[in-house]
């Protein structure tokens, strides 16, 4: 089955609203007429607004990096996903670095992903297993329980608006990426299942299964080169005009 790739620039806590600006307009001539991939740009949230105006009329897709599940409330310094409406198209949730550091949980996740879909986002949940549980060789027991917990509920005409990416923690802003082998045989051995499981055949083959963790130009031929590996979530690549369109390029 053919599914058109994606490559889904995360910033993460980088780039003033001017900086912003400047990184868009030098990214747009780059990736401009490209059709058959997916391109997605998710500035942090001061960001948004102006990247709506910089990107308008253009084929690049915007992206959050995270929400809160809640409508609304006593919540100082979250963003509901009612908010993200109209500046947004996709959300990023469940980042590795928002589950360190911040104490998501695959409970809480799940609550963002279903408050994503009810107010018309397309979630990018992501999953991954630590340095040590990937050396106690648990990839496949974590795997599967932030994929299952992070989607409990999930209708199958939700789950069109679903992407997963698959981030190894301990590859992710090292320098270290998972062998090309290696994350695919988690894509199609292990995620890919559980979505054919969840939401039928035809649906679970057609959702696209990214790869994060220090995705460059260099390495992305041979990891989008793999069966399961339907582009990239990109990080400190995506920082960069050139190195984000040769990623952008590959994919292609």
């Amino acid at each position: 089955m053919h599914r058109k790739p994606m490559v889904a620039g995360n910033w993460k806590m980088n780039k003033t609203i001017y900086e912003t600006r400047d990184l868009l307009k030098e990214i747009k001539p780059l990736v401009e007429g490209v059709e058959d991939v997916t391109v997605v740009v998710c500035p942090p949230f001061v960001g948004l607004a102006i990247a709506k105006r910089e990107l308008e009329g253009s084929q690049i897709h915007i992206g959050a990096q995270n929400m809160h599940w809640e409508a609304s409330g006593a919540f100082t310094g979250e963003v509901s996903a009612g908010m993200l409406e109209g500046l947004a198209e996709y959300v990023i949730i469940g980042h590795s670095e928002r589950r360190a550091l911040f104490g998501e949980t695959n409970e809480t996740v799940n609550k963002k992903v279903l408050a994503a879909f009810a107010h018309g986002l397309k979630a990018i949940m992501c999953v991954g297993e630590t340095l040590a549980e990937n050396q106690a060789e648990k990839t496949t027991e974590v795997v599967t329980r932030q994929v299952r917990e992070g989607l409990q509920s999930v209708t199958n005409d939700q789950a069109k608006g679903l992407t997963i990416a698959y981030e190894p923690v301990w590859a992710i802003g090292t320098g270290l990426a998972a062998t090309p082998e290696g994350a695919n045989d988690v894509h199609k051995k292990v995620i890919r299942p559980i979505l054919r499981d969840l939401f039928g055949k035809d649906l679970g083959d057609g959702m696209l299964i990214l790869y994060g963790g220090s995705v460059n130009d260099k390495n992305a031929r041979e990891l989008f080169g793999q069966s399961d590996i339907d582009g990239g979530l990109i990080g400190g690549a995506s920082l960069k005009a050139a190195s984000f369109a040769a990623i952008v390029e590959v994919a292609r």
